[in-house]
């Protein structure tokens, strides 16, 4: 399975959601589309409006329509809105190997861009016809998004982030968005409510997986492509592998006095990640990250077969491998 394949199945029910962005996109203000060119231009996976396209085809029989392009088109205008304000809040400098809108603008007009991203994908989503029913589940994920954000920034300043929290942190940043994607996707072509129910569970674990392994590859990445390897630690994030070293360790309160120090001490994130190392942390959370593919594969089970539901399952299994 390639990315290149599953955007071919879809043909012009994907290019229909490009149309979508770039007419929402499109302003009078020249500076903001420059700027906008340049976030589509180094765009990431797009794997969110995918799943939306691919959930309302695998519960439809492939009927999708006008209304599954919108909330597409919305999820990925959402998603990118999203980390604009992100890399403000953590002043993140990379993204996606090329410089923050943050570093290039400024922070003040990277926020301004991301409300400009934010503000279209509403548009969008109020001029689908089904909007009554998925409203209040895109209003949910912008909650979530903000709560997910402060929580991560109040724990960041304790370096006290529990397994709890962290998931929390997780669902509410990266698979909050993932349900939308997919619950919009279900009830945008009417699909019966144990099919809603899939799309829920499948979206869930699938975005929670997706978030584990970005998490692993702070610790396991090259760094080539992507943020930095490392960066988490240098924002004073404990992650999964970290959290999954520091269990049963005698070392762990020290461990968190270090990350809480790592701004005066930069050198101690190579000390932490040996410790993850030794500990087997990548490994562990591995092998939680294969739960949560398992998970989103057995929820699939209550769709009926067909290629939307085995691209559905690539996608899943991707975040085994995947390298960035």
């Amino acid at each position: 399975m390639s990315r290149e394949e599953i955007l071919s199945f879809l043909g012009e029910d994907w290019q229909s959601v490009q149309t979508l962005i770039a007419d929402a996109l499109r302003s009078d203000i020249g500076l903001l589309n420059i700027v906008n060119s340049q976030i589509i231009a180094h765009g990431g996976k797009m794997l969110r409006p995918m799943v939306t396209l691919l959930m309302a085809g695998a519960c439809s029989d492939g009927r999708i329509g006008e209304d599954t392009r919108r909330y597409a088109a919305a999820a990925e205008l959402l998603h990118n809105a999203t980390l604009l304000h992100d890399d403000v809040a953590d002043e993140s400098d990379v993204r996606r190997g090329e410089p923050t809108m943050r570093l290039r603008l400024g922070p003040s007009r990277a926020v301004l861009v991301g409300d400009f991203w934010l503000s279209k994908a509403v548009d969008l989503i109020l001029e689908a016809d089904s909007r009554d029913a998925v409203k209040k589940i895109f209003s949910k994920t912008l909650s979530d998004l903000a709560e997910g954000e402060m929580l991560q920034l109040e724990k960041a300043g304790a370096a006290d982030t529990s397994e709890k929290e962290y998931f929390r942190i997780i669902f509410c940043k990266t698979a909050s968005l993932f349900e939308t994607a997919g619950l919009s996707g279900a009830i945008s072509v009417g699909a019966p409510a144990e099919y809603v129910a899939a799309a829920k569970e499948y979206s869930d674990a699938l975005g929670i997986a997706f978030q584990i392994k970005d998490d692993i590859l702070d610790y396991a990445g090259d760094g080539e492509l992507g943020k930095p390897v490392g960066i988490d630690l240098l924002e004073k994030k404990i992650t999964l592998p970290l959290l999954c070293a520091m269990k049963d360790s005698p070392r762990e309160s020290e461990i968190r006095k270090m990350v809480l120090a790592i701004d005066a001490h930069p050198e101690y994130c190579e000390e932490i990640r040996k410790f993850v190392a030794e500990r087997g942390g990548v490994e562990a959370a591995g092998e939680i990250l294969n739960q949560y593919v398992d998970n989103a594969l057995a929820a699939l089970k209550a769709l009926p077969e067909s290629r939307y539901t085995a691209y559905l399952a690539e996608i899943a299994r991707f975040n085994t491998i995947r390298n960035k």
